[in-house]
């Protein structure tokens, strides 16, 4: 099992297959979900099935977030490249509730951009929030990310934001 990340606060490591139903249950909270697109549980599980096979070939991938005190799965991180531009890497991220507020969103995307830059080629890292998720857009400007303008996805107006390597 390959790790990405680790502190003393949280791992960030590849789900093992046996992980499929704590993948899953972590989008059957409704305020989790709330600024994510519309997902169906069977694409849920294609999400799951297609995270394994770009471990195999070593692309970017989801991976998921653990308590390094106590081994609690806190949630999940994505990089991938940028469906609107690709030559950028876009990041998120899905925290469990019981996780929010404790600056472990403001760990994984340091540790996701940090990744993006030493995987890639890129030079710009990018991530979008629905308008209204002004957690995770504080977020990514407390980590660095500047804010661009508006992207248009579906005609769903999304907030945009960018952070350029040094």
């Amino acid at each position: 099992m390959h790790i990405l990340y680790q502190s003393p606060k949280i791992i960030i490591r590849e789900f093992l297959p046996q992980e499929k139903q704590t993948f899953l249950d972590l989008f059957k909270d409704e305020q989790v979900t709330q600024y994510l697109p519309d997902t169906s549980p069977e694409r849920y599980v294609e999400m799951f099935n297609e995270l394994l096979e770009n471990y195999e070939k070593k692309n970017l991938s989801r991976w998921a977030i653990f308590s390094a005190v106590d081994n609690g799965f806190i949630g999940m991180c994505v990089a991938r490249i940028f469906v609107h531009n690709t030559s950028q890497v876009e990041i998120g991220y899905v925290l469990s509730r019981e996780y929010w507020g404790k600056g472990i969103a403001t760990e994984v995307c340091k540790a996701l951009t940090q990744y993006s830059f030493r995987a890639t080629e890129t030079k710009e890292v990018v991530a979008i929030t629905d308008l209204d998720n002004t957690g995770s857009q504080n977020v990514l400007q407390k980590v660095g990310f500047v804010r661009l303008d508006n992207l248009v996805r579906n005609d769903e107006e999304l907030a945009y934001f960018k952070i350029e390597r040094i």
